[in-house]
């Protein structure tokens, strides 16, 4: 059979007997597994039966199962073999003998021979015997199949064989990923290429890599997808625990059309490549709702975009899921507790301070107190809390909206930042008034931010009569408890990086260090938890700040009234098996930090 007769072939899966009972054998597999809603599997069982697709094809749409929870129930199902992404071949196999286009239809993909002869062929439904049949008709040998996730297998297809589109060229679409029109030439012509690219951002292949994409970001607990154009096509980068890691991409010639998909789900404008923009996109994943804050932002290459996954329902917003505890969440709660002044959290982007705000309203949120938070923008909706997002476009500021907010009056309120000395000055004066404010800032540690009000233009007086206390904050990935396994301190190394006395905080303990397993994806590490050090103000404290005394001093007095710095929070989580010497070095001792070598030597990885 040539590759012309079978690309005019049309699956013809079990829908009869046989495919029922194997339809509801697959779902007790997944009903078994730790995780999946029974109401929701239940749920792809009607709609497969109601539309007649089979029961694969609709958990995967709907997003009602992780892919790798269907590919391994299948493996069990079938008696057969999971491969994964490292098993596809390099270059196209069997390349001129079978229609490319049959491959992505039926999913399948040619990836050897056995020692029998016969081919081995990945596929996400090892049910669909026609297309095995066709394939190996097409072959002309006999054909065993494996399993495979779907998203690793439609990757590998777009990298080996490319995705089709609605019949046009490749010229065409490479008129797609052009530049903007010179000035003189017509307007039609790039309403043109926007409608054209509309169109494509619409096939199914592309919807499927974007709709797949957010799936396994979901499934690996990813916290943003990265997007980044290059010269060869679009790099995809998944953040998972703090750290990127990179992902397959689409190929190079629906780069565009990824990015504009995503555009269109966020309801921005495919038009405008020039300038940044700002969206979000509601999707479920399992049932699950999920948010996604998009922006986007023009590069050499085209547009590169950032998603970060808000997901309401897995948001751990009270102090012990946060790793806030013992004597830091006594000292926490001391400065938080306070009827009226300033508590600010700091520390850099992605460190969870917003989050730890929001345990923090949580703990104190009741019936007798009226909170309201002004947000840029608000991540999580909180129940009984007042909400607003700021909108600089329309003048809603921090500063304008604090001023707003104290007029509803309100016992709490919480500032998502103070980035000016107007925002400083209303929420220095709310304190007064006998408001507890809430607040971040961008600062490396807490006496840090003492120094950074008053640079701001804060007169020193007001930072000494309002503020409270200040929680620096970092977050460290947790060691995965499926593999971990002990290590040992190097001293001499440690003396080497400058930070010598860590060896005696962790004298005579147990040492973890990462080692990679199936339930971590290979990383060592699953989750992440939070250091903290919390300075409370004190009268020595606040004399040091008038007297306009140095950073050094200020720290030094922090720690002598009991601050515990990040570094020695850290060292804690180190002698409590939650996380590596390597992770606390690495995010909380910037003159220490190290490369994964010389940290895995320190911790008697080598």
């Amino acid at each position: 059979m040539d590759a012309g007769r079978m690309d005019m072939m049309t699956d013809s899966s079990p829908r009869g007997e046989d495919a029922a009972p194997a339809s509801s054998r697959l779902l007790d597999l997944l009903r078994g597994r730790s995780g999946l809603d029974p109401h929701m599997l239940e749920r792809a069982e009607r709609v497969s039966a109601s539309t007649g697709e089979p029961i694969v094809e609709v958990l995967l749409k709907l997003g009602l199962a992780a892919e790798g929870d269907i590919a391994e129930a299948l493996s069990e199902l079938h008696g057969l073999p999971l491969v994964r992404a490292d098993a596809f071949p390099d270059l196209p196999p069997y390349e001129g003998r079978i229609a490319d286009r049959f491959l992505h239809e039926h999913a399948l993909l040619p990836i050897g021979e056995d020692e029998t002869g016969r081919v081995i062929v990945a596929c996400v439904d090892p049910s669909r015997e026609f297309a095995l049949k066709a394939l190996g008709l097409a072959l002309g040998r006999e054909v065993t199949p494996v399993v495979a996730l779907a998203s690793e297998l439609e990757a590998a297809l777009g990298r080996l064989h490319g995705f089709e589109t609605s019949g046009e060229d490749e010229g065409d679409e490479r008129d797609l990923a052009g530049d903007e029109p010179q000035d003189g030439e017509g307007g039609d012509s790039l309403a043109l290429d926007i409608e054209r690219l509309r169109d494509l951002a619409s096939e199914a292949p592309v919807i499927r890599f974007v709709n797949r994409m957010i799936a396994r970001a979901v499934e690996l607990r990813a916290s943003d997808i990265h997007l980044e154009p290059g010269e060869y096509g679009l790099r995809v980068r998944l953040r998972i625990d703090g750290v990127l890691q990179e992902q397959e991409g689409p190929p190079a010639r629906l780069a565009t059309a990824v990015i504009s998909r995503i555009k269109i789900m966020a309801r921005l404008d495919i038009a405008e490549r020039r300038l940044p923009q700002d969206g979000r996109i509601k999707v479920a994943i399992k049932g699950t709702p999920i948010d996604l804050r998009v922006a986007t932002l023009p590069g050499l290459h085209g547009e590169g975009v950032v998603m970060r996954l808000l997901d309401r329902e897995q948001v751990a917003l009270d102090f012990a899921a946060l790793g806030v505890e013992g004597r830091t969440l006594t000292r926490f709660l001391s400065v938080l507790e306070r009827p009226n002044g300033i508590f600010l959290v700091t520390g850099p982007t992605g460190s969870g301070k917003t989050t730890t705000l929001y345990a923090a309203l949580s703990h104190i949120n009741d019936e007798s107190r009226k909170i309201i938070t002004v947000e840029d923008p608000v991540e999580y909706q909180l129940e009984g809390i007042s909400q607003t997002a700021v909108r600089p476009d329309i003048g809603l500021t921090f500063a304008t909206a604090l001023r707003a907010i104290l007029r509803h009056d309100p016992d709490i309120v919480l500032v998502g930042e103070i980035r000016d000395v107007e925002t400083a000055e209303i929420a220095a004066q709310a304190a007064l008034t006998g408001h507890l404010v809430l607040s971040t800032l961008h600062t490396n540690d807490a006496p840090s931010s003492l120094t950074r009000l008053l640079d701001m233009g804060l007169e020193d007086y007001l930072v000494t009569a309002t503020l409270n206390g200040v929680a620096a904050q970092r977050l460290v990935r947790r060691l995965c408890p499926a593999c971990r396994r002990p290590g040992k301190v190097d001293p001499e190394l440690l003396a080497r990086l400058g930070v010598a006395d860590v060896a005696a905080w962790l004298e005579g303990a147990t040492v973890f260090v990462p080692q990679g397993c199936p339930e971590c994806h290979g990383s060592g590490y699953r989750g992440r938890t939070a250091i903290l050090e919390i300075l409370e103000m004190s009268d020595h404290v606040r004399r040091l700040l008038i007297e306009r005394a140095e950073l050094s001093a200020l720290r030094e007095a922090a720690i002598a009234q009991g601050m515990e710095t990040l570094l020695h929070n850290g060292l804690g989580k180190v002698r409590a098996g939650i996380t590596s010497l390597d992770e606390v070095l690495r995010v909380a001792q910037g003159a220490a930090h190290t490369s994964d070598a010389a940290a895995d030597e320190a911790a008697g990885g080598g």
